[in-house]
């Protein structure tokens, strides 16, 4: 488990070079901390939404980065939200997919790997969460193949909530530039009217009424 120091706070403002936090909880009282920037961008890039262990002061708690407030302007983080939940239900939450391997239809057939979905959905003990789930490309050998949803493997104890059927990845057949391009344009030219067929129709009188 990734692991993060942190110390208390007295006021809204954090030292410098650290980020102000707040750590609470179901069975814990809010907790004013300070983490170390650096530190925490670190230890956010590889923990995502799993747990990860909180050591505030001698005192350990098993949290999840909650909410992460960021600078619009710099993308500076200004605000972290640690929750430390009931380590005995389950949670859900959004787990990241890292695709690894080389699919053979896009070396060998010149294909597109294309990815439907960049997360999925579990339920979950928090300490079952993963920080994110690989998916391998290799078996993708033709354009016909492809890896669903229920084709993902995820860890003991973890479920998926996604649709089962639904695609994750596939390869698409390239585009043939060059053939589109030697196409030849159609286009449709609208035949001109004659002279004397559009001055015969503007002499025609209108037919009469019929006289009863």
């Amino acid at each position: 488990m990734i692991s993060i120091q942190a110390k208390k706070r007295a006021d809204k403002k954090a030292e410098t070079g650290n980020i102000p936090a707040i750590l609470y909880g179901p069975n814990i009282e809010n907790v004013m901390l300070q983490v170390n920037g650096k530190e925490f961008e670190k230890a956010y890039a590889e923990a995502q939404e799993s747990l990860i262990s909180l050591d505030a002061e001698g005192k350990n708690y098993s949290v999840l980065i909650y909410y992460v407030q960021q600078d619009p302007v710099s993308s500076e983080y200004i605000h972290i939200d640690f929750y430390q939940p009931n380590l005995k239900e389950e949670v859900e939450t959004d787990i990241p997919l890292e695709i690894t391997g080389e699919a053979p239809a896009v070396k060998n057939l010149g294909g597109t790997l294309i990815t439907n979905i960049n997360d999925i959905t579990v339920k979950a003990l928090p300490k079952d969460i993963p920080a994110k789930i690989t998916i391998d490309v290799s078996r993708l050998n033709t354009f016909e193949d492809f890896i669903l949803i229920k084709d993902v493997i995820v860890p003991q104890g973890v479920k998926v909530l996604n649709d089962p059927e639904e695609i994750v990845v596939q390869v698409t057949e390239p585009e043939n530039v060059e053939a589109e391009l030697a196409k030849p344009i159609e286009t449709t030219i609208a035949e001109p009217v004659k002279a004397e067929e559009g001055k015969k129709k503007e002499e025609e009188p209108e037919p009469a009424e019929k006289k009863e």
